[in-house]
């Protein structure tokens, strides 16, 4: 225990200040170390609890300013959480995270050393948290549950309209002066089939919408909701079925153990010839490898990708002057009907806002004592 009591402190400030012999500068030096003595861990001077923000983007933080009410002060920091970067924390009690941040086991022994007691991700996805690892180092972690469904249906839905429509040649041909036509033909959205894969918050909405086009839906969840099943035009079929009958097929499952790949060399055989495949999900839902053999032979006619299974190295970075050195998606870029948004589908106003609010929330629910499952959106091992 510090020697350097509350009561003990005071004396030594008084006492500086009968030495004649001190500079002005020198006498503020140490009135701040003393101060800086008496802050408690994790927090700043004036009591904000201080968070580690990793991966921090512009549009990151100004959601959270207009939300946060002077009550924690985020130390952000541009690059992603790792093992190189986690010393970055130090002095901090929580991170917050986004979904390329890796926080594997070695991480996790880091931030405990550190004294971090709380990951808060901004996400609802937390695979890329090591939970036995925390569990085992009693971190905590929370989520953003649902931040906007919405903007991710609705993106899903751009997607496929751009690659029907071909709006993404359109556009770079009439930018270079060739108001042509050819090879610009799409078809109507009206009466297709479309397969919903993973009917939760995300995949209602999108169902929602393909219903405003007049699509036929074919949906696959582990667990079909009545509320779903009971709409005109909806029907819940085996994970098969959804494959060898839709006319499109969209991802809005988790990635977990029995999801993993489960777009394939086998599944993508069982499809319709010249499907069109959306993943506004996780990256690894698709074999990005099996899906470029599909494209490559035509069983895939266009692919739409919010999300790629190696994209903490790329994604949300500026790649622009620098050569891919991921021959996969080096391969996957080459092709015309394919178009890949870089984890872009969430990024709304309202889904920022939505994020920050529940983060903050989140956070402030810890600083007021709440530990373990008491914790609002609190994520554990089973």
């Amino acid at each position: 225990m510090s020697i350097l009591s509350k009561s003990n402190i005071q004396v030594l400030q008084s006492k500086l200040t009968q030495l004649d012999t001190l500079s002005d500068e020198t006498y503020e030096k140490i009135l701040d170390a003393l101060e800086d003595h008496l802050t408690a861990p994790g927090y700043t001077k004036d009591k904000k609890l201080k968070v580690a923000m990793f991966d921090a983007k512009s549009y990151d933080l100004d959601a959270f300013r207009k939300i946060n009410n002077n009550e924690i002060d985020i130390q952000a920091h541009q690059v992603p959480l790792n093992q190189r970067t986690a010393i970055l924390a130090k002095g901090c009690k929580i991170v917050c995270i986004f979904v390329n941040d890796r926080v594997d086991k070695q991480v996790i022994a880091e931030l405990k050393r550190l004294g971090i007691e709380l990951i808060a991700l901004r996400c609802a996805g937390f695979n890329n948290v090591n939970l036995a690892a925390c569990k085992q180092n009693n971190i905590d972690v929370v989520r953003v549950p649902a931040y906007s469904p919405q903007a991710v249906a609705e993106h899903a839905l751009a997607l496929m309209l751009m690659l029907n429509r071909n709006l993404h040649k359109a556009y770079l041909r009439n930018r270079s002066g060739q108001f042509v036509l050819d090879g610009l033909v799409g078809f109507n959205m009206y009466q297709k089939t479309v397969g919903v894969v993973g009917t939760g918050k995300i995949g209602k909405c999108v169902i929602d919408i393909l219903l405003g086009f007049g699509c036929k839906v074919l949906a696959y969840d582990k667990y079909p909701q009545d509320e779903i099943s009971n709409c005109a035009n909806v029907k819940y079929v085996e994970f098969p079925t959804l494959l060898s009958q839709s006319d499109i097929i969209t991802l809005h499952a988790p990635l977990l153990d029995e999801t993993y790949h489960c777009i394939d060399d086998a599944s993508i055989e069982t499809m319709k010839d010249g499907v069109m495949l959306i993943n506004t999900s996780r990256g690894g839902l698709v074999d990005t490898s099996a899906l470029i053999r599909g494209l490559k032979t035509g069983k895939i006619s266009a692919a739409g990708l919010d999300v790629y299974e190696e994209e903490a190295n790329i994604f949300f970075k500026d790649m622009s002057n620098q050569i891919l050195n991921d021959d996969v998606f080096a391969r996957l870029m080459s092709f015309s009907n394919v178009v890949v948004t870089s984890h872009q589908a969430f990024l709304t106003h309202e889904a920022l806002s939505n994020i920050a609010h529940t983060t903050i929330n989140n956070i402030l629910a810890y600083k007021s004592g709440k530990r373990g499952e008491d914790l609002p959106n609190n994520v554990s091992l089973n």
